[in-house]
């Protein structure tokens, strides 16, 4: 008779069962480890689309970007760099684009799932991939994309009850997760305009995304070059409770059936920006991804390709509408450029 490894609910219940509740940063923490060492989550047979699987624009669209921002810096000897690239469809456009315009760099992934390394190995070969920051080479400047990277990573949630704010813990009855409020505590961190909440109002913060803003700040202030974020989320701080889980393109409940579901969280741009600033980067927006889009010229983009082909100027301009449009991705999405300090100011946001 063999042992088996009992499924992440078991295991997470089990730990609940001994120790008591444990923070929502930790569930969330194990609950997105699962989900994305196990499957490819993207696409019509997947949990979601992102911006790179519904247009090749928006890939081309940044590489030009980026070889922009690095024909005006001098064209330096850089690195590409993307956080969590997905399928590797966002790279392979941005690198065709970026081929054209001059810039072939080397390219570092920041990639945890075997599964989506094997998907990346395939669009881009030659790639290499780390854990972290450490490993990518510290000469020459980096030019580094965030798509739909920081809203993944593990937020800790704050609650206001009658007796003060306090942290949103997990709980577990069988394997049933439930939220509940801790005993500590959080009064005092705080903003003084949020602590009259009503009960019941939720805080979050991303001590995860702080750290790795922080990360990748250290080594662009140290060799030089620029990030592009975008995301959605907010400016905050603010009242809200943004966690949610997405499962075969609907909503779901995140604390349903742990590691089967995509969780995240709206970003606080606001939050990145101040802490971007302290590690002595320039900081570009946030702008919507609309209004980006639309700067960097998608408009003339799908002229282009419609032109090219026109059997596809529908499906192009509906494409489109879905990246730029205020009902659809345009307004929710926002976008960040970081840059080392002498670099120059990015398009898209003067």
């Amino acid at each position: 008779m063999t042992n088996s490894e009992p499924l992440l609910p078991e295991r997470l219940a089990r730990a609940i069962t001994m120790a008591g509740p444990i923070p929502l940063s930790q569930f969330m923490g194990a609950a997105n480890a699962h989900y994305y060492a196990t499957r490819d989550p993207l696409g019509a047979r997947g949990d979601f689309t992102t911006a790179p699987e519904i247009s090749q624009m928006f890939g081309e669209l940044i590489g030009l970007w980026l070889a922009d921002l690095w024909d005006r810096a001098g064209r330096p000897v850089a690195r590409y760099v993307e956080l969590g690239p997905g399928r590797g469809t966002l790279a392979a456009d941005a690198l065709r684009a970026m081929a054209k315009a001059g810039l072939e760099p080397p390219v570092d992934f920041i990639e945890t799932s075997p599964t989506l390394r094997a998907a990346q190995a395939e669009r881009v070969p030659g790639a290499e991939w780390h854990l972290g920051f450490t490993g990518i080479s510290e000469d020459g400047p980096l030019l580094i994309v965030a798509n739909e990277f920081f809203d993944a990573l593990p937020i800790r949630q704050l609650v206001a009850t009658e007796d003060g704010w306090h942290e949103r813990l997990v709980a577990c009855q069988d394997t049933l997760f439930l939220p509940v409020a801790g005993d500590r505590s959080f009064d005092m961190i705080i903003p003084p305009d949020l602590r009259g909440a009503a009960p019941g109002s939720i805080l979050e913060t991303s001590p995860a995304g702080v750290a790795v803003l922080r990360g990748l700040a250290a080594r662009l202030t140290a060799q030089g070059g620029a990030a592009l974020i975008i995301d959605y989320g907010y400016e905050g701080p603010a009242i809200g409770d943004t966690l949610q889980a997405v499962r075969g393109h609907a909503y779901a409940n995140p604390f349903e059936e742990p590691g089967e579901a995509d969780l995240t969280a709206h970003v606080d741009f606001a939050t990145l920006k101040e802490a971007a600033e302290a590690e002595g980067l320039v900081v570009h927006g946030p702008v919507t991804q609309g209004a980006f889009l639309k700067a960097l010229g998608i408009e003339a983009r799908t002229e282009a390709l419609a032109g090219a082909s026109p059997d596809r100027a529908e499906s192009l301009a509906i494409d489109r509408d879905r990246l730029i449009g205020d009902e659809a991705m345009g307004e929710l999405f926002k976008v960040v450029a970081l840059t080392a300090p002498g670099w120059p100011i990015p398009e898209g946001f003067e």
